[in-house]
């Protein structure tokens, strides 16, 4: 016997609908490519979302086509996400970082009929444009007058576009398991590997992120979204944010610490989220300018594990709540999000900070696991540490066109790649991703909690550690550090600051110093570019 309720598909279009209708004077501010600040609401972007349906569909753009995206956080972004999701077509996110060859891979692989970009992309795209074969039409965010001469096929201004539209348009009508966003990740070997979400996926993970035990997300909060939406769907906030009505803050290209500030303090910002990096920019650019936080309630922090000395700084100076969160491309993203519970709240700052540093506790529609490497399940003591896998109903169960065959062991379950614990309360700590952790003398060395003590040393702008061959002990860590303007440091003032913190068999054989670290098309330091840097290097001693 089945429940007697009625059919309502959990389609993406349905949220930006539910935003115009219950909060259409909420206010979307947008940084534009040329510093400019522009200022939106709910019930515009729908409308003129569609607009943009009505425009499509008069161009032949039908179910399950594939449109490309190359632009920064702004509202005409959104406006485009919404404006395919209606129809049913596929917003196939683009990140301007990618290495040419990759990007001509991904927007072929994908099959994208047409690419919406920013200004500031048309020349790279130019560059590019003969391989991009399917590409029929390049449509440019901007306003008429600021139009480019360009090569770019079948170019045309995005009012422009929006013109040939005339709103009277079907949204939905189709099934909730239909296709809605595509993603490509690079965190695989080979080529990158394209993450299909569904209408239902995205529906439940920006419903999950809401929840008081993940984002708490009101109507109340402004969110500065830094994490761009080419990074697995801005971490669901561009559904959450309409779907509970918050002040979206999109901040454009601009994402230094001066640059943040200014939103985060001019918009009265409650909320925002960003990788490490963009908030070692910010908390260097608060310790130089003087200023305060006084309207930022809690930042949420992926991506890469947050370092000890980002939590405690935002803690103690500026009274800013950290959430600690983890998730992938594959996870639609949010995986676990750390919060203190009720089993740590009594205790004190120092061991509540050991749990809060876990990147935390599986919503309700992520089930997670460690495994051996012959897939036996390990204890949650929060002492194994194992192999993570997930499954749910926002989690990939294969990659787009097939790359990369079966993804799921015989229980369903995907394996993330990362090394973790999980302990008998449910906190969750990644302890490497498999292929960077370190083997020395049979016993592991996590190079995340190695690199994240480093990072508390005061000197330290930004910190890596990989592991280097070694004759006696198969590998050693080497910490490469990035030191911030104006200090001079040696090794020995950095093992000395280790000492204590950390077992002594983690201690780094060398430090090295660096201008800069290479980073990845995601922001995360780029481990690979490091290692084969450095892999001539010789450890003292060997």
């Amino acid at each position: 016997m089945q429940g007697l309720m009625q059919d309502w598909p959990l389609t993406c279009d349905k949220i930006i609908t539910h935003a115009k209708i219950n909060h259409p004077q909420r206010e979307i501010i947008s940084r534009q490519v040329d510093g400019r600040i522009t200022r939106t609401n709910y019930g515009e972007v729908e409308t003129r979302a569609r607009k943009l349906s009505s425009a499509l569909v008069k161009r032949g753009i039908k179910l399950g086509d594939r449109i490309g995206t190359m632009a920064w956080n702004n509202a005409r972004h959104l406006e485009t996400w919404y404006g395919l999701i209606g129809i049913g077509a596929i917003y196939h996110t683009l990140n301007p970082r990618l290495f040419p060859e990759q990007l001509q891979y991904i927007v072929n692989h994908a099959d994208d009929r047409m690419i919406f970009l920013d200004l500031s992309f048309v020349k790279l795209l130019e560059a590019q444009q003969d391989k991009l074969l399917g590409v029929e039409v390049f449509v440019i965010y901007c306003d008429r007058d600021e139009m480019p001469k360009t090569t770019l096929r079948g170019a045309i201004c995005y009012e422009d576009l929006l013109d040939e539209g005339d709103g009277e348009v079907q949204w939905g009508g189709f099934d909730e398991n239909t296709a809605c966003g595509l993603c490509y990740t690079s965190g695989t070997t080979g080529n990158p590997k394209g993450v299909l979400y569904s209408h239902r996926s995205n529906m439940l993970m920006g419903m999950t992120a809401a929840m008081g035990g993940a984002l708490n997300a009101t109507g109340s909060d402004t969110c500065l979204m830094v994490v761009p939406m080419f990074h697995a769907n801005a971490w669901a906030l561009t559904f959450t944010g309409p779907m509970v009505g918050m002040k979206l803050v999109l901040p454009g290209p601009m994402m230094d610490g001066k640059s943040i500030y200014e939103l985060l303090e001019g918009e009265k910002c409650t909320f925002s989220a960003a990788v490490p990096t963009v908030w070692l920019m910010l908390l260097h650019h608060l310790e130089e300018s003087g200023h305060k936080l006084p309207h930022l309630d809690r930042v949420l922090i992926g991506g890469s594990a947050c370092p000890r000395a980002i939590m405690e700084t935002f803690d103690q100076d500026y009274g800013v709540q950290v959430i600690h969160a983890w998730g992938m491309t594959e996870t639609s993203p949010l995986g676990t999000v750390s919060h203190i519970e009720p089993e740590i709240a009594h205790l004190p700052y120092e061991e509540q900070l050991s749990w809060r540093l876990k990147q935390g506790k599986s919503p309700l529609i992520v089930e997670m696991k460690i495994t051996d490497d012959e897939g036996n399940d390990l204890p949650r003591d929060g002492k194994a540490s194992g192999i993570l896998k997930v499954r749910g109903p926002a989690i990939s169960c294969a990659y787009f066109g097939g790359e990369g065959g079966q993804i799921l062991d015989e229980g369903g379950w995907f394996d993330t790649g990362d090394m973790a614990s999980i302990d008998p309360l449910g906190y969750m700590q990644i302890t490497d991703r498999s292929k960077d952790v370190i083997k020395s003398g049979g016993e592991w060395i996590s190079s995340i909690d190695l690199e994240n003590a480093a990072m508390g040393h005061p000197k330290a702008a930004e910190c890596a550690v990989i592991g280097l061959p070694h004759p006696k002990w198969d590998e050693r860590p080497l910490l490469i550090v990035v030191l911030k303007d104006g200090m001079s440091a040696d090794v020995q003032d950095f093992k000395n600051f280790l000492t204590g913190k950390i077992a002594k068999l983690w201690m780094p054989d060398d430090v090295v110093f660096v201008d800069e670290l290479p980073h990845g098309p995601t922001g995360k330091v780029s481990k690979l570019e490091l290692r084969e840097k450095f892999k001539g290097y010789k450890l003292p001693g060997v």
